[in-house]
């Protein structure tokens, strides 16, 4: 199915030819990778040289209402929030706050995972075991856990790490929420308002925040999330299933998702990582830099994003993110200065083929 979507789109490119006007023709062209998943449920956004040449919304924020979205919905990122909070310790790292090879025992003192440095959380070379599952078999879930409770539960229940730390790459939810923690700690205030007071209010991300449960569910621009269940033939709201509770338990947690934002205010974010803005440069590159494992060979991870090559595109730093009902990603284009963003609310089966699609058509279009 992915590589029919690619020739479809290929052959889109190349029959159009000497178009009089080159956004309409890449409209038409991304109009038509979109055109493969008639009932996908997002908003997305392709930008080149910070200015938007392409933003449309397709489908619902509520299925049940029929409420359309539009390109100011809300959405949760779920793990794209990983790269706000590297950010967060790359500043407090330019403050003299943190070292990235700092024990993390110096910030949370008794957690009985030793040896492991703030590099290996943000790289995902810790070792630690997922947080989750021991949260799911010991915790009351008529509340909702954050970080102070995660954290107990490790030092109580201690369950095994996975390796030595530097020896492996393998993505940690749990390294994002320590990191979260040693944000408070080093900073000396909440980790919510740190990212509103020093990232999202300066960068004039209006509509991004970290939301509790209660919140998001007042809000009326907000694109509730949905699965598609085979058996009924239609997709159903992602939180009344039982595996997706997690989100309702663990709905305190700090640093390694729950950031909601709109796909402009993404763009925003983008085009302050190519300025000093938030940070210098020479401390900004470094999120952007792969882990150097104990044998030498690299990740393809820096400090909160995913990183690769293409042979026509150059450089790239992206990262993905998914919950229950949710698909999101963003990723830059740096040697092109190209943007991509998508936000999903349905968790569409071609999500990751529309994000192959519509790479093809930059790598391809002139």
């Amino acid at each position: 199915m992915r590589h029919s979507l690619l020739f479809l789109v290929l052959g889109t490119c190349f029959s159009c030819q000497s178009p009089k006007d080159p956004l309409r023709k890449l409209s038409s062209t991304i109009d038509s990778v979109f055109a493969t998943a008639p009932d996908f449920n997002g908003v997305a956004l392709i930008a080149e040289n910070g200015k938007p040449v392409y933003h449309k919304a397709f489908g619902f924020t509520n299925l049940d209402n029929r409420s359309p979205l539009d390109t100011t919905s809300l959405f949760e990122l779920a793990s794209v929030s990983k790269q706000f909070t590297a950010l967060c310790i790359l500043m407090l790292y330019q403050e003299g706050k943190v070292n990235f090879d700092d024990p993390v025992e110096k910030f949370v003192p008794g957690l009985p995972y030793p040896n492991i440095t703030i590099r290996n959380l943000l790289n995902h070379t810790s070792g630690l075991p997922d947080y989750q599952a021991i949260m799911d078999e010991h915790w009351d879930k008529s509340k909702a856990a954050g970080n102070d409770d995660i954290i107990e539960y490790l030092k109580r229940y201690h369950p095994a790490k996975h390796f030595e730390p530097q020896d492996k790459y393998e993505y940690s939810n749990t390294g994002y929420v320590l990191l979260g923690s040693i944000v408070e700690k080093a900073s000396g205030q909440d980790f919510v308002a740190f990212c509103r007071e020093r990232i999202f209010i300066p960068v004039g991300m209006s509509s991004t925040n970290l939301l509790s449960n209660q919140e998001k569910a007042g809000l009326k621009n907000f694109a509730r999330g949905y699965i598609y269940v085979p058996e009924k033939h239609r997709y159903i709201r992602a939180d009344s299933f039982p595996s997706s509770n997690y989100i309702q338990w663990l709905g305190n947690r700090k640093g390694p998702g729950r950031i909601t934002s709109t796909t402009a205010d993404l763009l925003k974010w983008d085009r302050a990582l190519y300025t000093e803005q938030l940070l210098p440069k020479e401390s900004l590159t470094q999120a952007f830099q792969p882990a150097t494992l104990s044998n030498d060979s690299l990740s393809n991870y820096g400090f909160g994003w995913m990183l690769r090559s293409h042979p026509t595109l150059g450089k790239i730093v992206w990262h993905s993110g998914g919950n229950p009902g949710y698909k999101t990603v963003i990723v830059r284009y740096i040697d092109q200065n190209k943007t991509v963003i998508i936000l999903c609310n349905n968790a569409h089966e071609k999500f990751e083929a529309l994000q192959a699609g519509i790479e093809l058509v930059l790598a391809t279009s002139k």
